[in-house]
């Protein structure tokens, strides 16, 4: 990582907020790895008019803090603690994430039951008990995560952010051009620990399990997904008997920006809104 693209140290600041919508229930929407509030932006604008929406930042993306430290799951979800509880102290939320985001919401919802009613998991990389993560993402699902994530990530980071900035939106090419941009705006270090930790090495399985039995799932998921596998689905189905699983037919990964109005009635239509 170029020295010019290194964080200052660790300011306390907590996660980059933005909110739509004035009233309704309250939704917090997390992005996936490399992704910003924009992400959900392009997808859920139009619930503005019957919800609250609250988009968070993951810590180490777009203008939410970049620590320069490595750090365990623990970390991102005591940051969304520092936003969410403020933001639910008039009443539950549904917490809806993409991917990574899809994973942290079921780790704070594991460690925060007091405030989170639905969780909506997008996407959500489940790769089974243990160490399976890391097996999945070095045979079936490398194309996928190494296409998607850690091409654009380590030619970025590696040479440099003001070097190679201009190419990224070419080499994430399956995502809109501002998406691919926001690329730009993380580091190395801060990018790292949420692929290493928090996806590869961290057992999703075991937070599933704890989560309390009144939090609802419903996952959303596409069939043709090459970095989550569909076939894990019913597993984590089974471990919490209090979720639903929806496919769509013929997406990828990136579901919510192939299919929104899909993703959004889905949203209406279990979570009430």
């Amino acid at each position: 990582m170029a020295v010019a693209d290194a964080d200052h140290p660790d300011t306390g600041r907590p996660l980059y907020v933005r909110e739509h919508g004035a009233s309704g229930p309250l939704v917090a929407f997390l992005p996936g790895i490399g992704a910003t509030t924009r992400y959900w932006e392009f997808v859920v604008g139009p619930m503005a008019d019957r919800a609250r929406l609250l988009l968070v930042g993951q810590l180490g993306f777009g203008r939410s803090p970049k620590p320069w430290t490595t750090y365990s799951v623990e970390r991102p979800v005591a940051e969304l603690h520092r936003v969410l509880a403020p933001a639910a102290a008039r009443g539950p939320l549904t917490l809806v994430g993409h991917s990574l985001g899809a994973g942290l919401a079921v780790a704070s919802a594991d460690r925060h039951p007091e405030y989170v009613e639905w969780l909506a998991l997008v996407s959500i990389p489940y790769f089974g008990w243990g160490k399976l993560a890391k097996r999945y993402l070095r045979q079936r699902g490398a194309a996928g995560w190494f296409g998607t994530y850690m091409i654009p990530f380590a030619l970025v980071c590696l040479l440099g952010r003001r070097r190679l900035g201009w190419a990224v939106p070419l080499l994430a090419r399956d995502v809109p051009r501002p998406l691919a941009e926001d690329l730009n705006q993380m580091t190395w270090r801060s990018s790292a620990s949420p692929m290493w930790e928090v996806v590869d090495g961290h057992d999703l399985a075991v937070d599933v399990v704890r989560v309390a039995a009144h939090i609802r799932f419903l996952c959303l998921h596409a069939d043709a997904d090459a970095s989550a596998p569909l076939e894990q689905m019913h597993e984590l189905e089974w471990l919490h008997p209090n979720s639903v699983i929806r496919v769509y037919r013929g997406a990828d990964h990136q579901v919510p920006l192939r299919q929104p109005a899909w993703v959004c009635q889905q949203l209406a239509t279990s979570v009430a809104l």
